[in-house]
């Protein structure tokens, strides 16, 4: 499991991080571009909103696994800090109850995956758009599909993590970050 964790690591590292950076980048150019064209020259791209909207979204959505892995997202986290506090079996059961809040989210983007499957097939048959009509929809939504499911793959890992903690193991352990300041 340490194996594919760190293969794991590695693409998230060397493909997704990148592949966000580039398309969070480009739709920043594509923007600056478009304010200078609209106004140095009062003409602008009909499609280019749209662009600039789903590629930074694309962008978010590539990096989601990453943010879970580093535990970067958005997070409340009240009731566990305060059973942290309280003593050992307190931090025990916040142990448990973080390894409960994965499972229900594992199966929550399970089950938006699974049913937004349908969804990227109907936008495919019947060539759904975006609002400038100039670009295609099923991309974008195949995209946050792939996000939720590598999202679930980051989460998978963390509740082994989770369930070998709880059993006294600790496993999985990310090496530190090389561009972390020492504390």
């Amino acid at each position: 499991m340490e194996r594919a964790y760190a293969i794991w690591r590695a693409f998230q590292d060397r493909f997704l991080a990148p592949a966000a950076a580039l398309l969070l980048i480009g739709s920043t150019l594509l923007a600056l571009l478009e304010v200078l064209r609209r106004y140095a020259l009062g003409v602008s791209f009909e499609w280019q909103q749209d662009a600039v909207t789903f590629f930074i979204l694309s962008g978010v959505f590539l990096y989601f696994s990453i943010a879970q892995r580093s535990g970067s997202h958005l997070c409340v986290e009240i009731l566990v800090s305060a059973l942290q506090a309280v003593g050992p079996r307190a931090r025990r059961a916040a142990e448990a109850i973080e390894l409960i809040a994965l499972v229900i989210s594992i199966v929550f983007l399970g089950a938006v995956v699974w049913w937004g499957i349908p969804e990227v097939r109907d936008s495919v048959r019947y060539g759904t758009r975006t609002e400038s009509l100039a670009l295609p929809m099923a991309p974008f939504l195949v995209v946050l599909l792939a996000s939720f499911g590598l999202m679930a793959i980051t989460m998978v890992f963390q509740i082994y993590r989770r369930i070998q903690g709880l059993c006294g193991r600790s496993v999985l352990v990310d090496p530190p970050d090389a561009d972390a300041a020492p504390h």
